[in-house]
Formats: C-alpha cells, structure tokens, sequence
C-alpha cells in the first residue's frame, strides 16, 4: 500500500517564493497598465467584443492565480537557497550581454574583426583555453564570415573604422569583411 508522502507532488522549493512574488508583482503591473493600454469602445457589438474585455479576462486570471499559489506556499519568506537559485537564473543573461556587445561593435569595428574577437572571447570563457581551441574559434569566425558576406551574400554594413583607410583598401574592406 501506499503511505500519505508517496502521494504528495514532489518539487523542487528551492526559488518558488521569489518567483511567485515576482509574477504576481509582474501581473499586478499589467493590471495597473489596463486602462491605459486598452480601450473601451462605446458602439461595441456586445461585452465580450469590447477590445478591454479579454486581456482584463487573461491580466485579472494571472493575479488571482499567482495570489493563491502564493497564499498556498508553505513558506512566503525567501530564504538562502531561493536567492542562490534566483542568481541562477540570472546567470545567462550574461551571454545576452556577450551577444549585444557584439551587435553594437561590429558597425564600429567590422564583421569580421568583431566576430573574431565573439568566437575567441566565448571560447575562453566557456573554459577552452588551449592553442587548438582558441585557433579553432578564429577558423569558425572566419568561415562564418565566409559563408555570410560571400556564399550567402548577407549584406553587412561597413565598419566606421573603415573610413580611415585608404581607398581601395577600404573597398575591399567593406565588401568582403
């Protein structure tokens, strides 16, 4: 037969606090933003046609649902491990900022000078710090750059830093790099 604790969910607890906290502080904003980011139509065909109606549906529905799963948790305080786990979940914002760091340098730097720079920078960082690694990642940039501007024709805007080479160097480098 089965015991009383065979029957109960088992989950993980570790960060529920602060997410629950965090959704219903994100749905109690929607909620806040109704009114000014929806409408109300006077000749509307009938309620459930008015532009307000369904999202007040989905926004009310998110706030009464988190607000119960909160009022349900065992424990409401966060304690030591909810916030170890909360900074993993921040953890890969990281390669967000990697990726937009490399999107606003390659209209400064080139395409190639700065993809080369991405592909060496994540491959250290991800912890290949060998030769072979490194120089694996300079091939990759390369071919990626290949493949982009001349196989695939990808037009790519020319660097800034272009400008201050000679001209045809500078042609050469626009269209190919």
């Amino acid at each position: 037969m089965s015991t009383e604790s065979d029957l109960q969910a088992k989950t993980r607890e570790a960060g529920q606090v602060i997410f629950v906290l965090g959704a219903v502080g994100f749905a109690l904003f929607l909620l806040s933003q109704l009114g000014s980011q929806t409408a109300w139509v006077d000749n509307a065909k009938n309620f459930a046609a008015q532009p307000r109606f369904w999202p007040a549906v989905g926004v009310v529905t998110m706030v009464a649902c988190f607000g119960l799963n909160f009022w349900l948790l065992k424990r409401r305080r966060p304690n030591g491990a909810d916030w170890i786990e909360a900074r993993r979940w921040l953890e890969p914002l990281e390669y967000v900022a990697w990726f937009m760091a490399y999107v606003f340098m390659v209209p400064i730097l080139g395409f190639l000078p700065m993809s080369i720079a991405f592909a060496v920078g994540l491959t250290y960082r991800l912890g290949y710090r060998d030769r072979l690694f490194l120089w694996l990642a300079v091939a990759f940039a390369v071919g990626m750059v290949v493949l982009f501007k001349g196989l695939l024709s990808v037009r790519i805007p020319g660097a800034a830093i272009y400008e201050y080479f000679p001209g045809a160097l500078r042609n050469f480098l626009i269209l190919y790099l």
